[in-house]
């Protein structure tokens, strides 16, 4: 049986009609009209080598060769091309895209860390008590190095972070000059950004604000890093 027939057959097989395989190649990226799949299946024309290798995706042609033998386009390559072409079947199945039954999406795994109830404050600095809080449920997409959150409170911190938005910290006593952290100063708590220009002091982003300065006197305590 020539290419065309095993065309015809494989899509007999499924009970498909030749505009419903037009549709699933178009899924697939591989558009083809009715009329195109019409001049394959009578033979005046083939498809390309992308448009047959969906067309195998779909008619579940594992073996190219036991099924279609050297009717397959590409059936005249040498053996580097015919290397090439099974390794593009590989590429083809490990994308999920093209897959006839995509795998399902494994749940988010959930975990928990400390908001800490009284905010830091982003604008006039409050104090962070830090014995009172709750425990937040967070997934994946908080940052795994965070190791606690914080609510900030005011709009020193625009436009990055706004007035009770929850940022994701990372314990640390240390950071580097414009590292945005969390800090005690004097016994007041900031979300600021450590700057060492003119003298080192904390830094809003919005800049209606003035660096507050950190002084040879001052009790300075970092709390950790803003991570998200």
């Amino acid at each position: 049986m020539d290419l065309s027939g095993i065309l015809r057959k494989l899509r007999a097989e499924r009970g498909w009609s030749q505009i419903e395989v037009s549709q699933k190649l178009e899924a697939l990226g591989c558009g083809a009209s009715q009329k195109a799949l019409s001049r394959w299946e009578r033979g005046s024309t083939e498809p390309n080598i992308r448009q047959f290798l969906a067309l195998c995706e779909l008619y579940e042609v594992r073996d190219v060769l036991a099924v279609f033998g050297d009717r397959a386009p590409g059936g005249t390559l040498n053996a580097l091309g015919q290397k090439r072409v099974r390794e593009y079947i590989r590429l083809l199945e490990q994308d999920g895209e093209f897959a006839l039954h995509p795998p399902e999406k494994q749940p988010l795994r959930l975990r928990t860390i400390p908001l800490y109830d009284l905010p830091v404050s982003a604008g006039t600095g409050q104090f962070l008590d830090s014995s009172d809080y709750t425990l937040l449920e967070v997934d994946e997409t908080v940052p795994l190095s965070a190791t606690f959150a914080v609510r900030i409170r005011g709009d020193s911190m625009l436009p990055r972070f706004q007035d009770r938005q929850i940022v994701y910290v990372k314990q640390q006593q240390t950071l580097e000059p414009g590292d945005t952290g969390i800090f005690l100063l004097d016994g007041d708590a900031y979300c600021k950004i450590l700057s060492q220009e003119d003298g080192a002091s904390l830094v809003s982003l919005n800049p209606a604000y003035r660096p507050i300065p950190i002084r040879e006197y001052s009790e300075l305590r970092i709390l950790g890093k803003v991570l998200a």
